[in-house]
């Protein structure tokens, strides 16, 4: 999945993006996703689970790939 996010303030919690995009079922779903070590940013491993991400970075993991992008 392939999915580009369109950030409407300066940033964004890694855990709720998730949960935006239907990566996730929940907040609590994410941040255990999270913590696994299951998600990239920047091609990085990041395991905080609150960790802000701003506009042109790029979120990864199996399966799945967010641009996010300003609006």
């Amino acid at each position: 999945m392939n999915e580009t996010f369109e950030l409407s303030g300066e940033y964004i919690a890694l855990c709720d993006l998730l949960k935006a995009c239907n990566v996730c079922d929940s907040g609590g779903a994410a941040k255990h996703f999270i913590a696994e070590g299951n998600v990239r940013v920047d091609g990085q491993v990041e395991l905080r689970k609150t960790c802000k991400i701003r506009v042109g970075q790029q979120v990864s993991g199996d399966g799945f790939a967010i641009r996010v992008v300003a609006p």
